[in-house]
């Protein structure tokens, strides 16, 4: 059992270091002298990690393959709700040149974390690859349940340091002094990454329409 938790917790810390919408969302609201509204972010993200972590040891990713076209609606969904986080980052670019961030609400920040985490089902497929890498053949429900409480202790640690180092004073200051620059290129990151993720939507809704035409190669 321990050489499980050993290689679930490596392969789960690889994966939160790769920066992404979670990191981006919790560092900004960190660095824009909104620590509180970070911290919650983070729990928000934790929180979405541990439904989908939950999801992949229940079989979700079984699901997503016998219905392809519920996980593309879910990532069409993600990609929306990215392109929108970055709209509202490009437009408070200007704003938050002059005085302090606006505040973010404890309730609100936990929603743009969760909604963020969430509406990304590549997580679910992630999770899913991990413990089908992981887990033995028939794993037993402690294991699982286990399991799922690593990936929620990982994500909260790991997001709640973020949130921590870069509400620091140093990286505040030097957030302050470029923050009209820095919003906007976490916009057009955040922005990417919707794009990429509708694009990716895209093509597989038309090999999946190509696939289902009659006489096409199965």
């Amino acid at each position: 059992m321990l050489s499980t938790f050993v290689t679930i917790w490596i392969l789960h810390v690889a994966g939160m270091l790769s920066p992404g919408p979670n990191v981006l969302l919790v560092s900004q609201l960190a660095a824009s002298d909104r620590a509180r509204s970070a911290v919650f972010a983070a729990l928000g993200v934790t929180f979405g990690a541990a439904l989908w972590a939950t999801c992949a040891v229940l079989g979700v990713n079984i699901v997503f393959v016998a219905f392809p076209g519920l996980r593309l609606a879910l990532q069409v969904a993600g990609g929306v709700y990215l392109l929108y986080v970055a709209i509202r980052l490009w437009r408070s670019s200007g704003a938050a040149l002059v005085g302090r961030a606006s505040s973010v609400s404890s309730w609100a920040a936990f929603r743009r974390g969760f909604l963020t985490n969430i509406t990304n089902p590549k997580v679910a497929l992630f999770f899913g690859s991990i413990f089908a890498t992981s887990f033995p053949a028939a794993p037993s429900p402690i294991l699982q349940a286990s399991a799922v409480a690593m990936v929620m202790l990982n994500a909260v640690c790991w997001h709640t340091l973020l949130a921590y180092l870069f509400s620091r004073e140093r990286v505040r200051a030097a957030y302050s002094r470029t923050r009209g620059v820095a919003n906007r290129i976490a916009s057009v990151t955040m922005g990417a990454l919707g794009l990429s993720l509708l694009v990716a939507s895209l093509r597989e809704a038309l090999f999946l329409i190509y696939r289902a035409k009659p006489g096409s190669t199965p």
